[in-house]
C-alpha cells in the first residue's frame, strides 16, 4: 500500500501545469509556496522553477513535478491543489483542511 502525499495534485491541475510547463525549460516544475500577507494573513504563490531543493516535498502526477518548502508545507497538509476553469475565471485554487477561512480572490487564508 501506498502511504499517501501530505500534498496531492487533482487531475485537473496537472493538466494546466503541463500546459505552462510546455513553454518553459525540459526539467521545470511548479513551485507552491505559502507566503505572509494577503487579505485573510497568509497567501499562496506560484513559480515555474528548474531547481528542487533538498528538503522539498516533490509530488508528481501526469507527468508534472510540484514543489513545496518545508515551511509551507506545515501550512498545506493535506491540502488538494485544483485548477478550476468557470465563467467567473480559471485559477489554480488550494483545497487546504488548516485554513479557517478564506478570501474571494482564492489565494489568501488564515489559519
Amino acid at each position: 500500500m501506498t502511504e499517501a502525499l501530505p500534498v496531492s495534485v487533482s487531475a485537473n491541475a496537472a493538466r494546466r501545469i503541463a500546459e505552462i510547463l510546455s513553454s518553459e525549460p525540459e526539467g521545470s516544475m511548479l513551485r507552491v509556496s505559502v507566503e505572509g500577507g494577503g487579505c485573510s494573513g497568509f497567501r499562496y504563490e506560484f513559480a515555474v522553477e528548474k531547481i528542487r531543493q533538498d528538503e522539498d516535498l516533490a509530488v508528481e502526477r501526469d507527468g508534472v513535478t510540484v514543489v513545496v518548502d518545508p515551511v509551507s508545507l506545515e501550512y498545506m497538509k493535506g491540502a488538494e491543489i485544483d485548477f478550476v476553469d468557470e465563467l467567473i475565471g480559471a485559477s489554480f485554487q488550494i483545497k487546504n483542511p488548516n485554513a479557517a477561512s478564506g478570501c474571494g480572490c482564492g489565494t489568501s487564508f488564515s489559519i
